[in-house]
C-alpha cells in the first residue's frame, strides 16, 4: 500500500498498445452503525478473475484480493462520506507489463487498486433519456462484450457523444439484424411490462449471447425480484421493435438501467432512429408515474443493505479497522 500516485510504465508495454488490460467497479460505504462495508465484492473478483483468463493475463488470487480492497477501506475510511450522502469508489484493475511489441501472450502484468469519494450519482425526479440506435454496436457473438475490458468501452464515447448531441443521457445498444436489445449505457436494462399472454413480467437480456456483462446490480435485482415473487421474473431476449410496439399499446410499466455507479436508473423516454428503416420516434415511459414503483423498492432496499439498514450478509463484506 502505497500514496496515490503515477505508475512508471515502460512505453512498449503491451497493455499501452494492445489494450491488453481490464478493471472492476465496486463501492464501499459508511454504515449508519459506523461500520464499513463494501457491496459483494466476491462477485466482482470472480468476474476480474474471468476477464483475466479472457485477457491471457495471469490468474491472481481471489482472497488476496479482497484482502487488498479491505486494507485500501481501512486506510481510507477516515474521510467516507456519511450515510446517505456519498460512498468510496473502488476501481480495481490489471494491465500487461510485457516490453515487447511482438503479438503474443503476455508473461507480466500488474495488478493495482484505487479508491475515490463520490457523491449520490443521479437525479432519480428526472429519469433518463435513451438512444436507440442501430447504427453502432457495443458487442457481437464470439467478442468479449460479456468482460470488464477496457476495449469494450473505447468505441462507444462516439456514440454517447452523439447521443448527448440529441439531449438523451445514454445509448440502448442494439445487436444484429433483429435489433435485440442488450445494454444500456454502460449499465444493465430492465422492463417491468405486461407481456403478450397478459402477465405481468420483469424480463431482462440474458447473459447466454455473451453479449452484455454479467452486472453484480443486475444480479441482485433479480434475485430480490424472484423472492419479492410479485411477477413473472425472466432472463430473455426480446427485439427494440417488440419494445416499441409494447410502449405504444400501453403495455410497459417501468423501463430502468442497472450498475454500480447510479444502482438505478429510471428511464422516461427513448428516442428511436433507424435510418434504414426510417424510424424516428420519441417514446414517453411511464417509469416516474408508474403505480407499481418497482425500481425505486429496488433503490430503497439497495441502498438500505449498503448502509447497514438491512442486514444481508452474503451481501456485505464488513472491513474490521
Amino acid at each position: 500500500m502505497r500514496p496515490f500516485g503515477d505508475f512508471n510504465v515502460h512505453p512498449a508495454a503491451k497493455g499501452l498498445h494492445y489494450a491488453v488490460q481490464l478493471f472492476e467497479v465496486l463501492k464501499a460505504y459508511r454504515g449508519v452503525d459506523g461500520k464499513f462495508r463494501i457491496f459483494r465484492p466476491d462477485k466482482n473478483i470472480e468476474r476480474m478473475k474471468r476477464t483475466a483468463i479472457r485477457s491471457c493475463l495471469p490468474d491472481f488470487h481471489m482472497e488476496e484480493a479482497l484482502q487488498l480492497l479491505d486494507e485500501l477501506v481501512r486506510v481510507e475510511s477516515h474521510s467516507f462520506p456519511e450515510p446517505h450522502t456519498g460512498s468510496f469508489y473502488i476501481r480495481p484493475m490489471m494491465f500487461s507489463t510485457d516490453t515487447s511489441l511482438g503479438l503474443g501472450q503476455p508473461k507480466s502484468a500488474k495488478w493495482a487498486c484505487f479508491g475515490s469519494l463520490v457523491s449520490n450519482y443521479f437525479n432519480y425526479e428526472k429519469g433518463l433519456r435513451l438512444l436507440a440506435d442501430p447504427t453502432y454496436i457495443r458487442s457481437w457473438p464470439g467478442g468479449v462484450g460479456q468482460y470488464k475490458m477496457g476495449c469494450n468501452y473505447a468505441p462507444t464515447f462516439l456514440s454517447s457523444s452523439n447521443a448527448a448531441k440529441l439531449d438523451c443521457d445514454q445509448v440502448i445498444w442494439l445487436s444484429g439484424e433483429n435489433q435485440l436489445v442488450t445494454e444500456a449505457g454502460a449499465m444493465n436494462l430492465f422492463v417491468l411490462w405486461k407481456n403478450e399472454e397478459g402477465e405481468d413480467e420483469l424480463i431482462t437480456p440474458p447473459l447466454t449471447s455473451g453479449l452484455l456483462l454479467p452486472g453484480i446490480t443486475r444480479l441482485s435485482v433479480l434475485e430480490l425480484a424472484r423472492e419479492w415473487n410479485c411477477f413473472i421474473v425472466a432472463e430473455k431476449d426480446f427485439t427494440m421493435n417488440q419494445l416499441s410496439t409494447a410502449i405504444k399499446e400501453n403495455r410497459v410499466y417501468e423501463i430502468f438501467s442497472a450498475g454500480t455507479a447510479a444502482v438505478v436508473g429510471p428511464v422516461s423516454e427513448i428516442l428511436y432512429i433507424d435510418k434504414r428503416n426510417n424510424i424516428n420516434e420519441t417514446l414517453a415511459v411511464p417509469t416516474i408515474a408508474s403505480e407499481h414503483k418497482f425500481y425505486n423498492r429496488v433503490l430503497k432496499t439497495m441502498t438500505q443493505i449498503h448502509y447497514g439498514e438491512i442486514e444481508r450478509k452474503e451481501w456485505q463484506r464488513v472491513v474490521d479497522l
